[in-house]
């Protein structure tokens, strides 16, 4: 095996386990927004470094370019998608999947006017 299969077997492996972790942070986290967070940061990561460890593979540079244009309009769809679920979670009043963990007792606080999106809300731990 030369120098460019072991970069491309780490920065496929490196990928993989960004994938795996956006996968946990999918199933672990508690609300919406935090998901997201975690499912399209480590998606887009994990992604680059697949794209990149299969680029060093690649035959030409015209199939590196490919390559790259697919994970741009990945990242551009992801970004899309994520905005649309964030803003239909806000519209549901989801703005937050557990109340226990907002302090109610802040004037300001999320969800004292009564829609659930006033304020700036004071977190506390948990």
């Amino acid at each position: 095996m030369t120098p460019a299969d072991y970069l491309a077997a780490a920065l496929l492996l490196i990928g993989g386990l960004f994938f795996l972790a956006g996968t946990f942070g999918l199933l672990r986290f508690p609300d919406v927004f935090t998901r997201l967070h975690a499912l399209t940061k480590a998606d887009n990561v994990g992604l680059g470094l697949t794209v990149t460890g299969l680029a060093v593979q690649a035959e030409s540079w015209a199939v590196a370019g490919k390559l790259l244009l697919i994970w741009l309009l990945v990242l551009l769809a992801g970004a899309s998608v994520s905005y649309l679920i964030a803003e239909g979670a806000l519209r549901r009043g989801g703005v937050h999947g557990s109340a226990d963990r907002l302090d109610h007792r802040c004037p300001a606080g999320l969800g004292t006017d009564g829609t659930g999106l006033g304020g700036a809300g004071q977190w506390r731990s948990v």
